[in-house]
């Protein structure tokens, strides 16, 4: 039996992917009481980055906005796993945080990390409205284009 967030997906069309592993010495997502605080996550599919590159000089901010829904989705497949299946448990998306590769002079990182966070409410309704951080970062793992971590309320 599937649950209201799975029926939800399905109804937007989204089919959650396999979690990404580690790629250091760090685990996934941690549980601490009622909150699970997930690890940056860059816009892998099947085990590849797939958006690379400074946004306005080498990707377009549709194309950045595209890469933080993908990392939005990997957050959510490693969700799934430290609710052990069921995203019913999600109480709230607490706080996202977005780290976008771009030059010093890029100041639009609020509207590339959208692309995380109105998944989030599309998913969610008024449950995935979070508290948020959108910085520039000089690099990210893999010359991604951008990285997103979060921290979640779940019922125990």
């Amino acid at each position: 039996m599937t649950g209201s967030v799975d029926r939800r997906l399905a109804e937007l069309g989204i089919v959650l992917p396999q979690p990404p592993v580690a790629a250091a010495n760090y685990v996934p997502f941690v549980r601490v009481g009622a909150l699970v605080f997930i690890s940056g996550q860059t816009p892998r599919v099947d085990g590849k980055v797939t958006f690379i590159g400074k946004v306005a000089r080498d990707v377009a901010l549709a194309d950045a906005n595209a890469a933080a829904r993908v990392c939005a989705l990997n957050l959510l497949a490693q969700l799934r796993v430290a609710c052990d299946g069921d995203l019913d448990r999600v109480v709230r998306c607490v706080r996202l945080t977005g780290y976008v590769n771009s030059d010093p002079d890029f100041a639009a990182q609020p509207q590339v990390v959208n692309g995380a966070s109105d998944l989030m409410t599309q998913v969610f309704g008024e449950r995935g409205r979070h508290a948020r951080t959108a910085v520039s970062a000089g690099s990210l793992p893999s010359g991604a284009t951008v990285e997103v971590e979060g921290i979640f309320e779940i019922v125990t």
